[in-house]
């Protein structure tokens, strides 16, 4: 009788099913996929953030930037102490309370966060992307900061200095055994510190094998949109962007017709 987790379950999804066994342990070619993909996941979550590549990928885009650091010295620091993560060095405020330009509705975070390589890999595509949507809604952008040794909530405080009324940070996610390359959007509506998980609201998983870049930037811009015109994010706003993202999908073969 043929194993129904081997073939066809198996070849819908990227979990580890119908792996086999050998005795009561697995196979050995399982087990070196395992072995292999905990490896990249360990590189993914210690490898440098290469800031100043960002940095020109962004202004090929004629985007400016400031680059800024955590309040985390190093690396091994940061991964001991998240909270160092979440504050700015003292230089960093400064240089972005230079960068302000009398105020904005979006600052733009990119983050290496727990995966350099998630950042390196999407952030340039997902703010080309997401640029038109942006310049179409007559927003007012900041410079985009580029973050190392930052958490999530570390565009709360960049958000204040650059006197935003919205932030979105584009992070590097905690690596899976299947994607280490993936990147997370969080959106915080009159971003300070302080601010909880609660009142963010986030959009996971950003890659070539999950959510595509070209839906990540409709979903931010929705989400923008919306938060700006309620006066919040968070679990207030829904992301009700789907039915909207399917029809705009549809349009192009309607209008063939």
């Amino acid at each position: 009788m043929s194993d129904p987790w081997r073939g066809r379950l198996a070849s819908l999804t990227p979990a580890r099913v119908g792996l086999g066994r050998a005795g009561g342990s697995l196979p050995t070619g399982p087990m070196l996929e395992f072995a292999l993909a905990h490896a990249k996941a360990r590189d993914a979550v210690h490898a440098a953030f290469a800031a100043d590549r960002l940095a020109a990928g962004l202004d090929a885009l004629g985007v400016a930037t400031v680059t800024v650091t955590s309040a985390a010295p190093t690396r091994e620091v940061y991964l001991r102490r998240p909270d160092l993560g979440r504050l700015l060095a003292p230089a960093a405020a400064t240089a972005l309370a230079a960068a302000a330009r009398g105020g904005c509705d979006v600052s733009l975070v990119v983050a290496d966060g727990l995966s350099a390589r998630a950042v390196e890999t999407q952030a340039v595509l997902l703010i080309a992307a997401l640029l038109p949507h942006l310049t179409k809604a007559g927003y007012r952008l900041a410079p985009v900061a580029i973050a190392t040794q930052a958490r999530v909530a570390l565009a709360d405080e960049i958000g204040v200095l650059l006197q935003a009324r919205a932030s979105v940070i584009l992070i590097g996610e905690r690596p899976g055994l299947s994607a280490p390359d993936s990147l997370g959007a969080y959106l915080t509506y009159a971003p300070r510190p302080g601010r909880t998980d609660a009142e963010r609201n986030c959009i996971s998983n950003i890659r070539a094998g999950g959510l595509g870049i070209e839906d990540a930037a409709f979903k931010i811009a929705w989400l923008l949109k919306e938060a700006l015109r309620r006066g919040m994010s968070g679990i207030g706003l829904k992301d009700d962007s789907g039915a909207l993202l399917l029809e705009t999908r549809a349009s192009p073969a309607i209008e063939r017709r």
